[in-house]
């Protein structure tokens, strides 16, 4: 198995409603080791460089003004494949397609108040970790369990 980094962005609705902790906990049982995570407030600036490539979609300026509304919880996760294993457990973005079972499936109800960001390759989240985290801001650690598995 190939082991990856993948950035992860808990929305604004995620704190609203109180879940973080089950979001995150569901991404730890799936095997992903958290190396870097901040609750934090995006910048304007930042929520337009991170979602550019959709500027020029209807929905851009919507999404920008969902991301900065409130405080968000920005991660970085490792872990074999972790870029298509965190994006099955969130599920399709277009929530009619998210099956019970996924984040989004399980917790969202419409589109533009979508809870969750995972990146969609390894060079996107390569890119999106440099934009959120510093290089010092990612801790690698090794699971002691890991020994007994």
């Amino acid at each position: 198995m190939a082991l990856e980094r993948t950035f992860s962005m808990l929305k604004p609705g995620i704190l609203s409603r109180r879940i973080a902790g089950e979001i995150i906990q569901r991404i730890e049982r799936k095997g992903l080791d958290i190396i870097a995570l901040k609750l934090m407030r995006v910048s304007r600036e930042l929520a337009e460089t991170n979602y550019g490539e959709h500027r020029s979609k209807a929905f851009f300026d919507e999404l920008v003004e969902y991301i900065i509304s409130g405080p968000v919880i920005a991660l970085v996760l490792q872990g074999d494949n972790a870029v298509r294993r965190l994006r099955t457990l969130c599920g399709p973005t277009k929530i009619d397609d998210s099956q019970p079972g996924t984040i989004r499936g399980d917790y969202a109800m419409h589109i533009n108040l979508n809870i969750i960001h995972a990146s969609d390759s390894p060079e996107s989240a390569a890119r999106e970790i440099a934009l959120f985290f510093k290089p010092e801001e990612l801790f690698e650690w090794k699971d002691g369990n890991n020994d007994w598995i």
